[in-house]
C-alpha cells in the first residue's frame, strides 16, 4: 500500500511538473536535486529513487542520491544487475543514464563498513564514501530533497 502510494504521490509531482513547464512561456529554472535512499529491500522503491534521479537528469536539473542504512547496497553490481522494480524499472538502466547525465553518488561510510562494502565496490563509479555531514551540506545546497 505504501508503495501505491509513493507511485501515485510520484505520478503527481510528474504530472505537476509537465504542467508548469508547458504554462508559460518561461523556461523552468533548473533545480538541484538531493535523492536519499535508506533501503533495498523493496526493489520497486529501490528502482523508483533512481528512475526520478535520472528523469530529473533528462529534464536538465543536477542531481546528488546520497544512500545509507541498506540503500548503500544498490550500487553493488550483483544489486544493479538484478533489481528491476514493477512499474519502475530496471536499476541497472537508471544507474547507467544517471551516471551519463552526471548525476553523483554519495554512499554513508559507517553503512556501507557494517555491510561489508569497501572501495572495490565503487570502482569506476562516480561514487564516494561520505560522513554525515555531508549528506548535511548537500540538503542544504539542495533545492529539493526526495527520501525513499
Amino acid at each position: 500500500m505504501k508503495t501505491y502510494y509513493t507511485l501515485i504521490a510520484f505520478i503527481l509531482s510528474i504530472a505537476s511538473m509537465q504542467a508548469q513547464s508547458n504554462s508559460g512561456t518561461t523556461p523552468a529554472r533548473k533545480l538541484t536535486f538531493l535523492i536519499h535512499v535508506t533501503q533495498s529491500q523493496d526493489p520497486t522503491r529501490a528502482a523508483l529513487a533512481f528512475l526520478v534521479a535520472k528523469t530529473a537528469l533528462d529534464e536538465g536539473h543536477t542531481v546528488n542520491l546520497f544512500l545509507a542504512g541498506d540503500g548503500v547496497k544498490l550500487l553493488q553490481d550483483e544489486t544493479l544487475n538484478q533489481l528491476t522494480g514493477l512499474g519502475t524499472g530496471n536499476l541497472r538502466e537508471h544507474y547507467d543514464a544517471i551516471v551519463k547525465g552526471n548525476g553523483r553518488f554519495y554512499l554513508s561510510g559507517n553503512s556501507a563498513k557494517a555491510r561489508g562494502m569497501t572501495a572495490a565496490d565503487l570502482k569506476d563509479k562516480p561514487a564516494e564514501f561520505a560522513l554525515p555531514t555531508v549528506l548535511i551540506r548537500l540538503a542544504t545546497e539542495s533545492d529539493r530533497l526526495f527520501t525513499y
